[in-house]
């Protein structure tokens, strides 16, 4: 409106005080007939949305859709709006345009617990496990309680364990189905079953549970040739009334059926508070021409809330139905109650959270053998309903629920599987891609016992604390190491894997800050009555552990940058370091694969041109986390001594005496030969020339004569105290190199002092290897050892 006004005043260049008038009065008359259009409008949108919310309470999703729809956008629409605009989606198996409008809602702050779930199983419908399962794990944490959310926390491996279980059926598609609704295969005397199916023009809706636009349900019967259904037959209005005729079953001996049927009360009272019209069980007897006559209510029925998918135990003293009657876990959950000799019923009885979840539980089906089959989409499944089946005890009691696997089950909607007293054969029904339409009929048969499958479970543990550990990583892996399945540890830190009988496993675990542990077990003779075993994986926590040292020169206690040095493990062989000594003249390093009480022994080998190499053992037991600080455990620490000519420049020695014209080794000598084999022994490839001389007194014969033995009593009491005795070596030198100008041979006369004369009374240490090859000291001795 208001851009024809200004297109208006652009096409009139020149307008008199009359137009203006006019126009004014024009505008006037356009804003009132606007307001009055936006008012109708706006009422129109909130009985709209009143009529769409009608709808929705009363599960007319198809109706209540569309209306949404209109209303997007508009002022009345909300995140409620929304929310319900998706479930309608969902609710109708639509679930590609539910997963469209769930991934707007479930990232705001408006989203529910049930939005975030109803996503989860929207992804999964679609064939999004991964996506699915974060969606799911996001909705455990929302909600900690809801059993939904813990079994899938407890079991986050649930497709590894159903892929391990293997295929139990073999499955086919049966030409009787439609591009309408086909379901079930309820088996009767002689070879003919019952189906349910909405092929016939009725009035529009489809399941009990939805409202989405298809016709009524009604009962069929079709002859049974060779797994095959054929001939199907409509059973008149004696049978299929008005709304809703859905499963059915027949007791053992044939004379009575029970059969789901929309409340068929008169009058009002048919609908609920709501404005539903429930499903009731209804019984019949059958007569001898196979006629339904004397039909009656069954006592649990109730307008308030829906019971149906009769199921009747092969001795006919059980009933097994599903219903959502006050009491239950949420949704519909699965029940049974006693049919008495007089044909009165006990009390229905809630088959407990083993089956039930807050989810649905529906079309419950009991085997000869007691095996109790029944559609779930609250438990673990490939998405939609799965067909489920809870194994037998011996006491008639429920001991394992068991996902039967592919090909039963599939991304969508798997439900009403029906097993013939032969417990082999039998019919289940689908929505799955590929089929006729909507859903259909499948033959099945038994390829195996249905029976617990082995699984493996355990919990991942801290191995000094016994905490647990949620969020470690845990493999499967077979005897040659290979990974068959992988999964995260749930919040409890527990872990189940799906294993196969008479073979070898592994168990492997991770975990951020922890040494990996694995631990192996077999399948192989195990009792037939273990069905899980139990392996528990503990691991160590890593300390943080790390080796540091500062290497410095013996003398300064300065730090000795570009020593190069090399560690070796003596456990293990291996190198741990290989490195150069940075200007602080240390290194740090972290040790892996070493825990507290652990004992360390390394080899470390300094180099540093202008030094002494030297080699050290650093042995110590880890009592504690962190730094370990070689320099001040070991004793003396890590210092470099330089290299010196004797070693008289490395360690004061004071004169080594001999009593005249004696080279026994006194006490006071072996002092003074005792720093020597310290020196020596630090380093052990080190070689010495131990030189001994006299002053020009007495003959220059004798005096060498006198010099060679004190130097060789001295070198062999070396030898017995040091690695390696060949690396010293003795040799007298006489008055052959005097120090000074004391000379006093034949008719030269010193007039040298005592003092003088000692000077060169004196034994030196040349030190002709450092024990390094690259590394030589100069040797100012004529002399070696190899002359």
């Amino acid at each position: 409106m208001i851009s024809y006004l200004r297109k208006t005043e652009l096409d009139h260049h020149v307008i008199s005080n009359k137009e203006h008038k006019k126009i004014r009065i024009m505008k006037n008359l356009f804003l009132a007939i606007l307001l009055v259009l936006v008012s109708f409008s706006t009422m129109a949108q909130a009985g709209k949305l009143k009529k769409a919310n009608n709808y929705y309470e009363k599960v007319a999703y198809a109706e209540a859709s569309v209306l949404y729809n209109e209303l997007s956008g508009s002022k009345h629409d909300s995140p409620e709006m929304q929310s319900k605009l998706a479930n309608c989606f969902y609710q109708m198996g639509e679930t590609l345009e539910s997963e469209k409008f769930y991934a707007k809602i479930v990232s705001t702050d408006n989203k529910t617990s049930e939005d975030v779930y109803n996503y989860a199983m929207s992804l999964k419908e679609n064939g999004k496990y991964t996506e699915s399962d974060k969606w799911m794990a996001k909705f455990h944490t929302m909600t900690g309680g809801d059993s939904r959310g813990k079994e899938f926390n407890d079991n986050s491996s649930y497709l590894d364990v159903i892929d391990a279980q293997g295929e139990y059926f073999s499955v086919k598609h049966l030409s009787i189905n439609t591009e309408h609704a086909d379901f079930g295969g309820y088996p009767m005397s002689g070879d003919k079953v019952y189906f349910v199916s909405n092929r016939k023009k009725r009035i529009s809706v489809q399941r009990t549970h939805t409202y989405n636009n298809k016709k009524f349900l009604d009962l069929y019967s079709a002859d049974v040739n060779e797994g095959n259904l054929e001939n199907p037959v409509f059973h008149g209005r004696n049978t299929n009334k008005k709304f809703h005729e859905g499963p059915v079953c027949f007791a053992p001996n044939n004379n009575m059926v029970y059969f789901t049927r929309n409340n068929m009360d008169g009058g009002k009272k048919r609908r609920d508070q709501k404005g539903i019209q429930n499903l009731k069980i209804y019984s019949a007897e059958i007569d001898s021409e196979g006629n339904w006559t004397n039909e009656k209510e069954l006592p649990i029925n109730s307008k308030d809330y829906s019971v149906g998918h009769p199921a009747i135990s092969s001795d006919g003293k059980t009933m097994y139905f599903a219903s959502d009657m006050p009491g239950g876990l949420g949704g519909a959950d699965i029940y049974k109650m006693s049919i008495n000799k007089d044909g009165t019923y006990g009390s229905p009885e809630n088959l407990g959270s083993n089956i039930n979840t807050e989810g649905q539980e529906m079309f419950p089906w009991i085997t000869e053998e007691e095996l109790l089959f029944f559609a779930s989409d609250g438990h673990l499944g490939l998405g939609g309903l799965d067909v489920f089946v809870m194994l037998p005890n011996k006491d008639g009691s429920f001991k394992k629920l068991m996902n039967v696997g592919k090909p039963i089950n599939t991304p969508k909607d798997d439900f009403a599987l029906i097993m013939n007293v032969d417990n082999l054969t039998g019919f289940v029904s689908s929505n799955r891609a590929n089929g006729s339409g909507d859903d259909d009929i499948y033959g099945f048969t038994l390829l195996k016992p249905l029976k617990v499958n082995l699984s493996v479970k355990g919990v991942v543990t801290d191995i000094r604390s016994n905490e647990i550990l949620p969020g470690a990583t845990v493999n499967l892996l077979d005897i040659d190491g290979n990974v068959l399945a992988t999964t995260i540890a749930n919040e409890s830190a527990g872990y189940e894997f799906g294993v196969e009988p008479d073979l070898d496993y592994t168990i492997s675990a991770t975990k951020n800050d922890y040494f990996d542990n694995k631990t192996s077990f077999t399948t192989v003779n195990l009792p037939s009555d273990v069905e899980v075993l139990e392996e528990d994986v503990a691991l160590e926590k890593d300390p943080g552990l790390a080796l540091h040292a500062i290497v410095a020169d013996a003398k300064s206690k300065q730090p000795l940058e570009g020593v190069s040095m090399i560690i070796t493990d003596n456990f293990s062989g291996e190198e741990f370091a290989n490195m150069t000594t940075n200007e602080a003249g240390d290194f740090l390093k972290g040790i892996t694969g070493k825990s507290i009480d652990d004992r360390l022994s390394y080899n470390i080998q300094l180099v540093k041109e202008g030094y002494f190499p030297k080699t050290v053992t650093f042995n110590h037991k880890i009592t504690e986390p962190g730094i370990i600080d070689v320099h001040n455990i070991l004793d003396g620490g890590l210092f470099l001594d330089k290299e010196v000519t004797d070693l008289a420049q490395l360690v004061k020695i004071n004169p080594i005496n001999f009593d005249l014209n004696k080279y026994n080794i006194r006490p006071d000598a072996q002092v003074e030969l005792d720093k020597i084999v310290e020196v020596m022994n630090k380093y052990p490839g080190m070689e010495v020339e131990l030189g001994s001389h006299t002053d020009c007194r007495a003959s220059k014969a004798y005096n060498r004569k006198l010099s060679d033995r004190r130097a060789k009593a001295s070198a062999a009491y070396i030898k017995t105290k040091i690695t390696n005795p060949e690396r010293i070596y003795g040799k007298g030198y006489g008055e052959e190199f005097l120090l000074n100008g004391c000379e006093c041979e034949g008719s030269v006369k010193s007039d040298c002092s005592e003092e003088e004369h000692e000077k060169n009374r004196r034994t030196e240490f040349k030190v002709l290897k450092t024990g390094a090859d690259d590394l030589k000291v100069i040797n100012t001795s004529t002399d070696s050892f190899n002359q």
